[in-house]
């Protein structure tokens, strides 16, 4: 079993909680697309990134100065999104950092995928984003089926809580060998379930930590997950479809 989540916008560093293992598995990839970020002007890249000159001024300021083997923070602590704050590793066990070491991916638009202690360094690059190299026109053209079949070389069961935008490059290369689990964390609006979207990340962080704390790896056990008022519903449900619906309150 592995279990994907989403990486955070949000990045920082933190060399002091505990220390990385090793470099991310894609490194070299990681560096020619640094090298073609470096590229890129300001106003280039300001609108790859999508966002305003104050984050654009921080991330092209990171980037001129990014050295991809020194200063490097475990990446499950660099992330600061709403899943990882409702994760919150930073106070995981030992044992349970050896679990999440073990079963957790974390998708990525500039490392590709990462395990959660290896080193990396703060980037913004979001896997939707629209890049021009080498006749590569996207990122999911350029990590191709890689991030898909390392993960697949590892488990042939994935636990989906990822994005629909980085669980894609997962996703289009499944065959009938990989079973393909997506968590919804939603609510019934009229005949329909419908996730929101600050709500499930909120859950997917929960659901990662439920899991580290039960050592969960028998995937059927994650349907006893009851966390922020959520509750499994088999009759939603399927083998490929996990649906856990928040109680009213």
């Amino acid at each position: 079993m592995r279990i994907i989540i989403s990486p955070a916008k949000k990045m920082n560093i933190d060399t002091d909680s505990f220390g990385f293992n090793q470099l991310p598995q894609f490194i070299e990839d990681t560096k020619i697309l640094m090298d073609y970020l470096k590229g890129l002007s300001y106003y280039e890249l300001k609108l790859l990134w999508d966002c305003n000159d104050k984050i654009a001024s921080l991330n092209y300021k990171r980037l001129q100065n990014m050295d991809l083997y020194s200063n490097l923070t475990p990446a499950i602590l660099s992330f600061e999104g709403i899943q990882y704050q409702y994760m919150a590793p930073g106070v995981f066990s030992t044992d349970q950092i050896e679990y999440i070491e073990k079963y957790l991916r974390i998708l990525s638009g500039f490392y590709g995928i990462l395990r959660p202690l290896d080193g990396v360094v703060p980037y913004r690059l979001e896997m939707q984003a629209k890049i021009n190299h080498n006749n590569y026109k996207s990122l999911y053209e350029f990590w191709n089926r890689k991030i898909a079949d390392q993960l697949f070389s590892e488990s042939n069961c994935i636990v989906n809580l990822a994005s629909k935008e980085y669980s894609k490059c997962i996703s289009k290369y499944l065959d009938d060998s990989i079973r393909f689990i997506t968590c919804v964390f939603g609510e019934i609006i009229g005949d329909k379930v419908v996730e929101k979207g600050t709500l499930a990340k909120m859950a997917r962080g929960e659901m990662v930590r439920f899991m580290a704390e039960n050592k969960i790896e028998d995937v059927e056990e994650i349907k006893n997950f009851n966390r922020l008022n959520y509750f499994y519903v088999d009759h939603l449900s399927n083998e490929n479809t996990y649906v856990f619906l928040k109680k009213e309150e």
